[in-house]
């Protein structure tokens, strides 16, 4: 299940490097993308944005629920290149 930003985001910026997959943008508020979101899946053990949010508003999105399969499918294909991934 990719993760989102509720509107309490702050825009600090802290998340943004945190994400292996590069799939938070800058805005108003801060922007996950689901279709790119692995929930950190073969990179870490728990979802960096949510790791490192002062305001704890990276939540998981209900609408966008998706298998461990999936989730590392497309963490391949962000990081083809990648090959130490940690899948569990």
């Amino acid at each position: 299940m990719a993760f989102f930003i509720t509107d309490e985001c702050i825009a600090c910026g802290v998340c943004i490097p945190e994400c292996p997959n590069n799939a938070i943008t800058e805005g108003d508020i801060y922007i996950i993308n689901p279709d790119i979101c692995t929930e950190c899946y073969g990179y870490f053990d728990t979802q960096q944005c949510v790791t490192v949010c002062p305001v704890d508003c990276c939540i998981p999105d209900e609408n966008h629920k998706e298998t461990k399969e999936q989730l590392k499918e497309k963490a391949m294909k962000a990081n083809p290149d990648k090959t130490d991934f940690n899948f569990y």
